[in-house]
């Protein structure tokens, strides 16, 4: 049951202090007293006034009367008007009335200005009597006298002034004395309350002074026992605490060497694998081109089978890198779903399509404002993680208005499900559902949904999970929607499938491996190569050509500590001077530290990260060349 709102009076009462309410307390008997004896003195003064008006109206009146009896007998008209002017000439009388006993009015005399409200006047009526020798009585007429209050009226209103100038004045003193005494009283638990206060404040020392043998000197000898036990106690906590303290420094130095590790770890994991990886992707896509034996080509689909499930796990490995370095910034742009379905929906087919399942994109017109790269990752992982645990059926992914701002991005699938005790955990890092029908080159690290929810967080958003079991699962997040609008063509969306034949590529690596990789790739794309490792060798390979390179593809570090970016400056002197148009550049690197990509970033230089798959090389390579030629 709710309890009742507390009156305003309890509230005010609430919200004073002690000595406020000692104060309070003392004046209160005084202003009873004195209130009673105000109206009790008004009140009597106002009967008296009352009484010597009335007493003073019928004064006039009987005089009056007794003086108009003659001349009433005798119908003197004339003397009764003079009788009415001498009596209203009277102090206070302000109406003469005289009248016959038939009610017919002989005389009627009104003060010359009758200025008083209906209410400050008196009135008596007595009648006019004649008795005769015998004792008989006869009514002549009437006399009616009107008398003002006016006067009357005003000193009572003087007195009730002086009574409350009194009360005030007793008030006044007797609050003086109520606050002297209340502070007087309260001093000791002021005393207390401020030694309190520096209790709280953390002065452990504080003693107040016993002022005397009543109960609140029995409460400030218990306040000063409280606080020295409060004291040891504290002393003794703080030594625990100081030690509790130290050991959880120790754990927390502990903690953060094996967190400076394991990102050390992971870096240089990355870096290290980075390179080989690359080279193994580049020669496996290439050992395809022109193969037509089937025993050979089955072996090489097994060889890149491998090769993309260890680039899968590495990307894992490569996003969480990014994700603990900050290499990875937010870039808000609006653009369609549909292209970003569209892209997810094309990596994933071939996968798809081998393990018999139905990957299908739901069309959409809607627009949203983010990161584009971010949500393509989010949805990749998402569809991954989707695919890995779908055996019949397929995923979907869609889209739909969530309010009036909002879009809501869902992906679907039909596959086992996940059990309730696991949704609390599957966005956790190195966390797997165990699933005896995958087989050990489709399972992950555990670390795609944990990437999901970061790149989540970052977009400020939230990835939640909906899941039956048996039945499938949904993941969805919201995101600001922005407005639809025609967008313009891209570079590259008219191009032919093999306009990068014939083009001359220079590639710049540190890594022969890679060089031997990318050269024989980009050789069975119909490209001109030349490879170099530094500055000397890109400047020897393009002397060598007839005409200027139309790409230059580099890795972000070279030979000898060189960098690629001095290394663009040097062949754009070369170019400058010849009066040729810039050549189309592309850095592919394994560097995820921001510090060291923030000047690629600035001056808008396409960057790739190490693993590249062929395909996405190629669509860069593509944008890239299209872009450098609709500049120049």
């Amino acid at each position: 049951m709710k309890m009742a709102t507390n009156s305003w009076p309890t509230r005010l009462w609430q919200r004073t202090s002690l000595m406020q309410r000692l104060a309070l307390i003392a004046m209160l008997p005084t202003l009873i007293t004195a209130a009673l004896l105000v109206t009790l003195l008004t009140r009597h003064q106002l009967v008296n006034l009352r009484r010597m008006a009335q007493s003073n109206a019928d004064t006039v009146a009987i005089q009056t009367a007794s003086i108009c009896v003659q001349p009433l007998r005798n119908q003197q008209l004339r003397e009764l008007l003079s009788i009415a002017d001498s009596v209203g000439e009277l102090p206070h009388v302000t109406r003469v009335q005289i009248r016959t006993a038939a009610g017919q009015i002989l005389a009627d005399h009104r003060a010359p200005e009758d200025s008083h409200h209906p209410q400050e006047i008196l009135t008596v009526m007595r009648d006019v009597v004649d008795r005769a020798p015998s004792g008989q009585t006869t009514v002549l007429g009437s006399v009616l006298v009107g008398v003002s209050l006016h006067e009357a009226i005003a000193a009572q209103h003087a007195s009730l002034r002086h009574a409350l100038l009194v009360l005030l004045l007793s008030l006044m003193v007797a609050g003086l004395i109520g606050w002297l005494a209340a502070r007087w009283i309260s001093a000791p638990l002021r005393h207390l309350a401020d030694a309190v206060q520096q209790l709280g404040a953390g002065n452990r020392k504080v003693v107040v002074a016993v002022t005397d043998r009543t109960e609140i000197g029995e409460l400030q000898q218990g306040f000063n026992h409280a606080s020295a036990a409060l004291f040891d106690i504290q002393r003794g906590m703080q030594q625990q605490i100081e030690q509790a303290t130290l050991e959880l420094a120790h754990k927390n130095a502990a903690l953060e060497a094996a967190s400076v590790a394991r990102a050390r770890f992971l870096a240089a994991a990355s870096h290290d694998l980075r390179q080989p990886l690359y080279a193994l992707t580049l020669f496996s896509a290439a050992l395809a081109v022109d193969e037509t034996d089937p025993r050979r080509l089955d072996r090489i689909a097994h060889i890149q089978e491998c090769v993309q499930s260890l680039d899968h796990l590495f990307s894992e490995l490569l996003d969480l890198s990014r994700l603990e370095s900050g290499a990875i910034q937010v870039e808000l742009s609006e653009f369609p779903l549909d292209r970003v379905f569209i892209e997810v929906c094309r990596n994933f087919d071939m996968v798809a399509e081998q393990r018999g399942l139905q990957l299908t994109t739901r069309h959409t017109g809607l627009w949203v404002r983010s990161d584009r790269t971010m949500l393509t990752r989010m949805l990749n992982n998402l569809i991954s993680n989707a695919l890995r645990y779908t055996h019949l059926g397929g995923v979907l992914i869609g889209a739909r208005r969530e309010g009036a701002d909002h879009l809501r991005i869902e992906v679907w699938d039909t596959g086992r499900g996940i059990a309730p005790e696991h949704l609390a955990s599957v966005f956790d890092e190195f966390y797997r559902i165990d699933d005896h029908h995958h087989d050990s080159s489709s399972r992950g690290l555990g670390l795609g949904l944990a990437t999901v929810q970061r790149l989540a967080q970052l977009l400020d958003t939230e990835v939640r999970v909906k899941s039956r079991l048996g039945r499938g699962s949904v993941f969805h997040f919201k995101l600001p929607g922005a407005a639809a609008r025609e967008e313009p063509a891209t570079p590259g969306d008219d191009m032919p499938a093999d306009h990068l034949s014939g083009k001359r590529v220079l590639v710049m690596d540190d890594d022969p491996a890679t060089l031997s990789g990318i050269r024989f790739l980009l050789h069975s794309w119909g490209c001109e190569v030349a490879v170099a490792e530094d500055r000397l060798q890109a400047l020897e390979a393009v002397e060598n050509w007839p005409a200027p390179a139309d790409l230059v593809i580099s890795d972000l570090h070279l030979r000898h500590g060189e960098r690629a970016l001095d290394v663009f400056a040097v062949l754009d002197q070369h170019y400058l001077r010849d009066g040729e148009a810039p050549f189309a550049r592309l850095l592919i690197t394994g560097e995820t530290r921001k510090d060291r990509l923030s000047e690629v970033t600035a001056r808008g230089i396409p960057l790739l990260h190490k693993p590249v798959s062929p395909q996405l090389l190629r669509a860069t390579m593509q944008a890239v060349w299209m872009s450098a030629r609709g500049s120049s």
